[in-house]
């Protein structure tokens, strides 16, 4: 089930991996708020990470969520560094990493706490498929 709570940064400031699929790493408030009306506009789901480098079981989902990007198109992919946008990740009142929401029409339909993958690919599936779990 794995998230990381404490602010054991790591002295690399590595970032999280998700090459090969459709993420979109938010760098600013500005950037989440055009995703956000894009994914509107056009309809679909938002599965939103909120992360941080550090943190292991982020690492181990990342390639993960990366390739459920490109598994399901209908869906925008998007990543958080909670340590990049602190004050912004405080108003999702992230206290774990990972932390995924699922937004529809900007409002929370679904939301999943820690790095387990069987429970996200569930919960995303069913967001595809147009519901939440």
């Amino acid at each position: 089930m794995g998230g990381c709570a404490g602010k054991a940064r790591r002295d690399d400031d590595d970032k999280l991996d998700f090459k090969g699929g459709n993420v979109h790493i938010i760098t600013s408030k500005e950037g989440w708020d055009q995703k956000i009306a894009e994914a509107n506009r056009d309809g679909k789901t938002v599965v939103a990470n909120f992360s941080a480098s550090w943190c292991g079981p982020c690492r181990v989902i990342a390639p993960v969520y990366a390739e459920m990007s490109k598994t399901y198109p209908q869906l925008m992919f998007l990543t958080i560094d909670v340590d990049d946008l602190m004050d912004f990740s405080s108003s999702w009142d992230i206290r774990a990493t990972p932390t995924f929401f699922f937004l529809k029409n900007g409002q929370q339909i679904d939301k999943l706490v820690g790095a387990n993958k069987p429970e996200l690919e569930k919960k995303v599936l069913a967001a595809a498929d147009g519901g939440s779990s």
